[in-house]
């Protein structure tokens, strides 16, 4: 049976209600919410009841202990996750401006996420995964992308794959090893789901087909483009698919990228039609918006179908 693992930073959230510019004058805000990339990545994996596990690391707080409850209550195999007794969880505090874009303060390389080693029961747990999703933001220090690299091997020695979702951020890029670490990943990656402009980061052409081409001329077996409300599209050597967005308020678009990729990961482990994966990511995608948090929109089987339905598209 298919069990997915990721490996990264899991953080809380505060986000102010005022949209601005940054943090340089007081503003009112809320939280704490559950978060991380690579948590929203695996809480999503785990409410479609895919068997799944992150390894990370959290202080013994508060902020640590709403994420563990969140995982656990959406099926998240959470024995990976060391608590620092020491240690403070790791945190983003984020601002929304006018335009739609985002303004973040980190603190994950100075927090219990920031010093994530593989232990005997951590290389236990890899053992028994078949499948390893690695989010960019998560190759922000040299322990973390040991551990990420170490899963690799393990998991591609085994006969088992590799996804790749960029997620880059202008405040994480800056993190040393970081782009270097990016390309190592990409050469191990299986399905590279890339958001936007990430597409070219890792081509020499400068159009889209030509871009795709080239990733596919490597060992990447299939691209999903991510391009946000407009949909995403889908390919490998023979396939070319595209499915629009679906139409819904958005309040947060925070972590719906991440959801986006947990469903069509799991989907195309299952050997769903890429159609089918890609409507099923794409109405998991639209439904994260929809809530104010990054991990208040992650969704169930029933509740993606129930959007398809509504929109009128074949189950």
């Amino acid at each position: 049976m298919t069990k997915i693992l990721t490996i990264g930073e899991i953080l809380v959230e505060i986000i102010a209600t005022e949209k601005g510019d940054g943090f340089r004058a007081p503003v009112r805000l809320i939280g704490p919410f559950p978060s991380g990339a690579p948590a929203i990545f695996i809480d999503q994996v785990g409410k479609l009841g895919t068997p799944c596990a992150i390894i990370s690391r959290v202080g013994d707080d508060d902020f640590g202990h709403v994420n563990l409850a969140r995982l656990k209550a959406d099926g998240v195999d959470v024995s990976g996750v060391e608590v620092d007794p020491q240690g403070t969880t790791g945190s983003a505090f984020v601002r929304y401006r006018n335009d739609g874009s985002r303004a973040f303060v980190f603190n994950i390389r100075h927090s219990a996420c920031g010093t994530i080693t593989l232990n005997d029961d951590n290389r236990r747990l890899i053992g028994e995964c078949t499948h390893l999703h690695v989010m960019g933001t998560a190759l922000y220090g040299e322990t973390v992308i040991d551990s990420v690299m170490a899963a690799i091997e393990n998991i591609k020695a085994r006969g088992g794959t590799v996804s790749f979702d960029p997620n880059l951020r202008p405040e994480t890029l800056k993190a040393p090893g970081m782009r270097e670490a990016l390309s190592r990943v990409l050469t191990q990656t299986d399905l590279f789901l890339p958001s936007g402009e990430e597409l070219f980061l890792f081509a020499a052409a400068t159009e889209e087909e030509a871009a795709v081409e080239e990733l596919l001329a490597t060992d990447i077996k299939a691209v999903v483009l991510k391009r946000g409300a407009k949909g995403a599209s889908y390919f490998d050597a023979t396939t070319r698919i595209s499915h629009p967005g679906f139409v819904v308020e958005e309040h947060d678009p925070t972590g719906a990228g991440d959801s986006f990729g947990a469903t069509f990961v799991s989907f195309w482990l299952e050997g769903a039609a890429p159609a089918v994966a890609l409507a099923q990511a794409a109405a998991s995608g639209a439904l994260a918006v929809t809530k104010v948090g990054p991990m208040e929109g992650t969704s169930t089987r029933a509740e993606l179908q129930a959007l398809i339905s509504a929109a009128g598209e074949p189950s």
